[in-house]
């Protein structure tokens, strides 16, 4: 056998050692942290359960998932201890403000626009835009119909199909 032929075998059991390895290194890496579970710590269990640790046993986790709510969890169930930083901010919402306020872009563009203020002073108001089409009921009372040269006439034209008897311009 020549070395070519050997090269895919070669290239596949390497890959496969590869991933193997990698695989151990997640599986290692999720047990450390597992093991420095301390009571006090914020987790977030593989459910999506954030608790706080009560009690850490060998195999087990005991947490406060809340008032009066005491959950027992395996530790493979654990998802990922927090920092008290980011278990804060996502549990009761509070933000640790590393920087000051101007730094913060808005939502929106309102404040990149002008106020409110400059917009009523531009002459932007919230009237009705009339676009030219009346009603009959919005006609004045001397008129029955509208005039021929109107908006409203055209638009009835256009919006009402012709009725042909069947084609008998085509003979």
């Amino acid at each position: 056998m020549s070395l070519l032929t050997l090269l895919p075998f070669i290239v596949l059991i390497g890959a496969m050692f590869l991933m193997t390895r990698s695989a151990k290194k997640k599986q290692q890496q999720a047990v450390d942290m597992r093991n420095q579970m301390q009571p006090g710590s914020g987790v977030r269990t593989i459910g999506g359960v954030y608790a706080t640790v009560k009690e850490v046993h060998e195999d087990t986790v005991l947490v406060d998932a809340g008032p009066g709510v005491e959950l027992l969890f395996a530790k493979n169930a654990i998802g990922a201890v927090l920092t008290d930083d980011e278990y804060n901010r996502i549990v009761h919402g509070v933000e640790h403000d590393l920087k000051s306020d101007a730094d913060i872009v808005p939502d929106d563009a309102s404040s990149l626009t002008g106020t409110e203020d400059s917009a009523a002073e531009s002459g932007a108001d919230d009237k009705a835009v009339d676009l030219g089409k009346k009603d009959a009921a919005d006609a004045p009372a001397g008129d029955d119909a509208p005039a021929d040269d109107t908006p409203a006439a055209e638009a009835k034209t256009d919006a009402e199909p012709k009725k042909t008897d069947g084609g008998s311009e085509a003979k």
